[in-house]
């Protein structure tokens, strides 16, 4: 008898779609901005976050194949980019699948906008 396979869950949930009614500018806005910007302030989370972007889904395994980093490296500047909640990552089985966290791409715009 075949078991049937439980459907797989989507690795990101949707983003959450309300508007974002904080403030741009004020000391809680400066130091979002500023965590932000310490997340992105290395080359390699930069282009961790363009590809993620360019894939425009959840990417697990491939990240390490498209960077010239290993494994270690990789997965070090991963949970610097989902502490500064630029990045979001999802247990799928053995494996953590990750995506761009739409909401916080938005506000780090906002925030740089407001410059």
């Amino acid at each position: 008898m075949k078991r049937k396979s439980k459907p797989k869950a989507a690795c990101c949930p949707p983003p959450e779609d309300s508007p974002d009614l904080r403030p741009t500018e004020g000391p809680q806005a400066d130091r979002e901005l500023a965590s932000f910007a310490k997340a992105l302030g290395h080359v390699a989370r930069v282009q961790i976050v363009r590809l993620l972007l360019r894939k425009n889904s959840c990417v697990c395994g491939g990240i390490v194949d498209e960077l010239p980093l290993a494994q270690s490296t990789v997965s070090q500047h991963l949970k610097v980019l989902k502490q500064a909640g630029l990045v979001r990552g999802e247990i799928d089985g053995p494996r953590v699948c990750y995506c761009i966290e739409p909401r916080a791409l938005r506000r780090l715009r906002a925030l740089v906008g407001s410059l």
